[in-house]
């Protein structure tokens, strides 16, 4: 009996819940059919964007190569080349991401809305690197130096190891690197001495005024024609500079290739000196400081 009063509620209370479970039926219903066909209306979209990703992406690669050998031809700097390959790579696919999610259905206006505030929060963030970049682009294609090249800025001077977008490292002389950045170089005053590939160096000696300077000065031209590093042409000089307490004041002047300067001037003074001991030209007098 008690059997027979569970079935009947069980089958009373599945009657009254016979509405809410066609309710939910035809709201699930409902839903299967606007999903499907939203389905129906973006497959195309979604099968025409991927087939323009793809391609986009080809057509990208593409580019990018024939930019690349255009500006090999030109002989541009590597650094600028990979620079200037990365950032129209990165242009492009931005374009293309931007175009696809248009053919999707997303709004454009909002992308660029977001790009635009970035770029401007992003280049006040970064003034004084923008300006280094910058720099580094004008000394990219202009060349006024290049790598291997000796030059002096900013109150150093040192052989250029590197040229990066934003820096410039220099090697000195005593093996010290240091790092300028590529903005105060681009707007400074820089000395290249390796631009034409010659330099000139100067020496100043003093001699006593027994000597006869004209047989002091051919003695010099000769220890400086058999220095093997000087150049003959621009044509080797000593002359007078000025006189002084008891001496004479010779300037030896001479012209060598950039890459064979360090050591010379010692190299000269050390010969200089062997010549004026063996010829017995007389040094100026010891100046005493009086006490």
């Amino acid at each position: 009996m008690n059997l027979f009063i569970y079935v009947i509620n069980k089958i009373q209370l599945n009657v009254q819940n016979v509405p809410i479970i066609k309710n939910e039926v035809d709201l699930l219903h409902k839903y299967t059919e606007k999903f499907t066909e939203w389905l129906s209306d973006f497959t195309p979209k979604l099968i025409t964007a991927g087939i323009v990703l793809v391609l986009g992406y080809w057509l990208i690669g593409v580019l990018s190569r024939v930019m690349a050998r255009a500006l090999q031809r030109k002989e541009f700097e590597v650094s600028l080349l990979t620079f200037f390959k990365s950032m129209v790579n990165i242009g492009l696919k931005i374009i293309l991401f931007i175009t696809v999610a248009g053919m999707l259905g997303i709004q454009n206006t909002s992308f660029v809305a977001i790009i635009g505030a970035a770029g401007l929060a992003l280049g006040l963030a970064l003034q004084g690197s923008l300006s280094n970049f910058a720099g580094g682009v004008l000394i990219l294609m202009f060349k006024p130096y290049k790598v291997n090249d000796i030059i002096e800025a900013q109150g150093q001077t040192g052989k250029v190891t590197e040229i990066q977008i934003f820096n410039t490292i220099l090697l000195t002389p005593d093996n010290k690197t240091i790092i300028l950045p590529n903005g105060n170089l681009a707007n400074g005053t820089v000395v290249n001495f390796s631009k034409e590939g010659q330099i000139g160096i100067n020496i100043d000696i003093e001699i006593g005024y027994e000597n006869d300077i004209a047989e002091v000065r051919n003695e010099i031209l000769i220890v400086m024609s058999n220095h093997k590093k000087l150049l003959q042409t621009p044509e080797q000089q000593v002359v007078v500079l000025r006189f002084g307490d008891g001496s004479v004041f010779l300037g030896l002047r001479a012209f060598v290739n950039i890459d064979d300067l360090p050591g010379v001037k010692s190299q000269i003074l050390e010969n200089v000196k062997v010549m004026f001991e063996q010829k017995g030209i007389v040094p100026p007098p010891i100046k005493r400081i009086a006490v």
